[in-house]
């Protein structure tokens, strides 16, 4: 469904991709594999995505014992065609809660099912996962543990990892950990953002569940974050959203970004219009996760600075990113991280950033990029006799124009345009590994009092020169089927 995404108005949306390893696509369909759009925005934020196997109630018992309650031949089966679903679809793997009770002759079969399909789907998909559900014990009774036990152990050795209910407390994690040993990293304590039943914390005290979880070295499964938006409503959504991430953060490792280029317009996948080169094109509202960009971190320090999305203007897509702050008294300037990088860094690298400064006096701001490197004795920018940075901070130098033979793909260079600015800036390193990525906000002159500043992103793109010069590989036997043209 809504392959090509809808027309809703103030949709649902995921965007914090940077704090998150696996997203599970969860519903109570027997089979649900992860709409296309979803997948497909969680793949370009490099994330995993996990459909949901589950059987539930009677109909459930009697599917189980349908195909467990046999030979192997019957399971094997099973496990194969998920395995394909998953290939086919393109998604990661599967979540598997089996919610009901198990015959002797089912549970049985139980642990030789879970280890096929675990090997059906990591031969079928690159870096697949299979996670098992904390429901059902060895013995086929239905009795959650909230925690990794002798009685679900079974399970938990047969795939990739347990997924733990949510009613636990300090204790249950203590003896998780203790009987997890090596692997306790593929434990996922289960906390439901709901807070239903007898749990630590939820809606906005989700992180004194967290909390506890990471002092105990286990992972964290964050069930239903949908509820910022059933539970708190549409209206402030995006507001809501971020301040229920930013809670987070803090126990949450930040995904980095590994490869080059890195390109982003921002966009949600969403919006109350389109908008391309700065302009309105066509207005009204779109939703299509497809289209989503790849996101940011979105930081936030209270009080000082805060990111948020801006639906009402934007270079390309549906929305920019908004950054708001202030430089302290006696500051010059404030750096804004909004990618963790991890990678080598290339000999010479491209940087591109469109921006729009608001507010009464956008005059008294300059802003820039800023790329910080991991600390190294060896990293150098530009010939091998300069200093090494001090901190590792460098500022690439601005390109006033384009270099000859990359005039087209580097227009930007001069192109900004309704009311956007646009900027070029080359950088040269040797042995340097890439850290972050961070907007610089400086002041013309230094000043006594704290100044306010708003600025629009409308895109930034991180370019390895070598591979921007050489001419990229020509398409070949491309075919197109089932077109419905527009």
């Amino acid at each position: 469904r809504f392959i090509q995404g809808s027309a809703t108005r103030n949709p649902y949306v995921f965007y914090h991709w940077r704090y998150i390893d696996i997203f599970v696509y969860f519903s109570h369909h027997t089979v649900t594999i992860p709409p296309v759009c979803w997948t497909n925005a969680a793949h370009r934020n490099g994330v995993p995505v996990l459909g949901t196997f589950i059987t539930e109630w009677t109909d459930g018992e009697k599917l189980c014992e349908a195909f467990l309650a046999g030979g192997a031949e019957a399971y094997r089966a099973v496990g194969e065609q998920l395995a394909r679903i998953a290939q086919h679809y393109r998604f990661d793997g599967w979540l598997v809660n089996i919610e009901n009770t198990l015959s002797a002759a089912a549970v049985g079969n139980l642990p030789p099912f879970l280890r096929h399909l675990t090997a059906q789907v990591h031969s079928a998909v690159p870096g697949g996962l299979v996670i098992w559900y904390d429901s059902v014990l060895r013995n086929g009774a239905l009795r959650w543990q909230n925690e990794l036990t002798e009685e679900n152990r079974v399970f938990f050795d047969a795939c990739d990892g347990l997924f733990t209910n949510y009613n636990w407390k300090q204790e249950h994690l203590e003896r998780t950990r203790g009987l997890a040993g090596p692997r306790h990293t593929d434990v996922y304590v289960g906390v439901d953002v709901f807070a239903r039943g007898d749990v630590i914390g939820g809606g906005f005290d989700t992180d004194k569940s967290l909390r506890l979880i990471r002092q105990h070295g286990l992972s964290a499964a964050i069930f239903a974050p949908g509820w910022v938006y059933e539970h708190l409503g549409e209206e402030n959504f995006l507001h809501n959203e971020n301040k229920f991430w930013a809670s987070l953060a803090e126990y949450l490792p930040t995904h980095s970004i590994c490869t080059l280029p890195l390109a982003t317009s921002f966009s949600l996948g969403m919006g109350t219009s389109r908008f391309l080169a700065g302009k309105e094109e066509e207005p009204g509202p779109w939703y299509d996760l497809s289209a989503q960009e790849i996101q940011p971190l979105y930081p936030e320090r209270e009080g000082r600075l805060r990111t948020s999305c801006c639906l009402q203007d934007a270079w390309c897509g549906g929305s920019s990113l908004r950054v708001q702050g202030t430089i302290p008294p006696g500051e010059e300037h404030v750096a804004v991280c909004l990618f963790s990088l991890q990678m080598p860094a290339p000999p010479k690298l491209f940087l591109t950033l469109l921006y729009k400064l608001e507010g009464p006096h956008p005059d008294e701001f300059v802003v820039a990029l800023e790329l910080t490197t991991w600390d190294s004795g060896t990293c150098h920018e530009g010939n091998v006799t300069s200093l090494p940075e001090p901190n590792g901070r460098h500022h690439p130098r601005f390109l006033p124009a384009p270099p000859p033979g990359l005039a087209k793909l580097l227009a930007v260079c001069d192109r900004g345009s309704n009311g956007w600015t646009s900027r070029c800036y080359e950088l040269d390193l040797q042995d340097c590994s890439l850290r972050d990525l961070s907007l610089l906000v400086s002041r013309h002159q230094p000043s006594p009092r704290e100044t306010p500043f708003t600025c629009l992103l409308g895109e930034i793109r991180v370019l390895d020169a070598a591979s921007v010069a050489a001419s990229p590989p020509e398409v070949q036997s491309l075919s197109a089927s089932q077109l419905w043209w527009q």
